[in-house]
């Protein structure tokens, strides 16, 4: 059989299950996982090789995690609304996942209205099925079958990894033949900092209520990578004095936490001792900034490092 490749996107609403089901898949966590919505901001690819099986070609996924459908009401919603009109028009196959302990509303019409108009082949995955009885499983199945012609409805648990052999099977066997698109050890196209980013804002997230999560947004001021040690400072940008002050905590102990937990994270992720500096900066309404929303993006960020004759790292 020959060998299969292509690009799968993971398409849903916030808290569906996408970046728990990208982690699942690759075995390696390539994206921050938390309860609140929008932790995933911008397309994160995870890369995974499957080798050939009595009934299934060898081959290469490069799935895309993105963010979850939502309504644009700022300059970085629509960013992230971007995102996922990226990855509906430059792939292969479709993963609609859905929570399947939810009920169907206005929001679940709107992510199937989008996977519809790609006019991709789109595999359906009823997720968190741990959570439900099988006897509730059948109506959630019927009702989806009658809104869409999917190509596949698979029954998964991201979480438990229930489902996911049979998942793997079936979107390698829907690619087009292909030679890989990657190296065998490759398993994400993120740079070491902006993993590194996204490790502190996951930490920032879980450490955080209300609305400071959703008004936080890190960016790696420094990223030395030296034989020994990894030197990384970070900016963590708010919207507000007051947000500052949450973020710091009484004698700074809240940011003094999020930095133990980070840096803890990153010498596991990196395997080596890690010296990280945080820093609290307000930024007033970034939000609604196209150009401080552009900076986010890791592409822009690796642009600006070249001009600027900076290691790429």
């Amino acid at each position: 059989m020959a060998h299969r490749a292509g690009f799968v996107s993971i398409i849903g609403r916030p808290n569906a299950g996408k970046s728990t089901l990208l982690n699942a898949l690759v075995g390696e966590k390539i994206a921050i996982v938390t309860e609140k919505p929008q932790t995933t901001r911008m397309n994160i690819q995870g890369i995974l090789n499957v080798k050939a099986q009595r009934k299934r070609p060898a081959g290469q996924i490069v799935f895309i995690d993105t963010p979850g459908v939502h309504k644009p009401d700022s300059r970085l919603n629509r960013k992230m609304m971007q995102e996922i009109h990226a990855a509906l028009e430059s792939r292969d196959l479709v993963l609609l996942i859905v929570d399947a302990t939810e009920r169907f509303g206005e929001a679940d019409e709107q992510v199937l209205e989008l996977v519809k108009r790609s006019g991709a082949p789109v595999f359906l995955l009823l997720n968190k099925v741990d959570k439900l009885h099988k006897e509730r499983l059948l109506p959630v199945i019927e009702r989806y079958s009658k809104l869409h012609a999917f190509q596949e409805v698979i029954p998964i648990s991201a979480m438990k990894g229930e489902g996911l052999d049979v998942l793997l099977d079936k979107v390698v066997s829907a690619l087009p033949p292909s030679p890989p698109y990657f190296p065998d050890d490759q398993l994400t196209d993120q740079p070491e900092r902006f993993l590194a980013s996204e490790i502190i804002r996951e930490k920032v997230l879980l450490q955080t209520g209300k609305e400071v999560p959703y008004a936080t947004a890190v960016i790696v001021e420094r990223f030395e990578d030296l034989p020994k040690l990894l030197r990384i400072a970070a900016a963590i940008f708010c919207e507000r004095d007051s947000q500052k002050a949450i973020l710091i905590g009484k004698g700074g102990q809240k940011l003094k936490q999020m930095g133990t937990s980070a840096r803890m994270e990153l010498e596991k992720r990196f395997g080596k001792k890690v010296y990280l500096e945080l820093f609290v900066k307000v930024k007033a309404g970034w939000r609604q900034s196209a150009a401080f929303v552009e900076e986010l993006d890791w592409r822009r960020q690796l642009e600006n490092l070249t001009e600027k004759g900076k290691p790429t790292i």
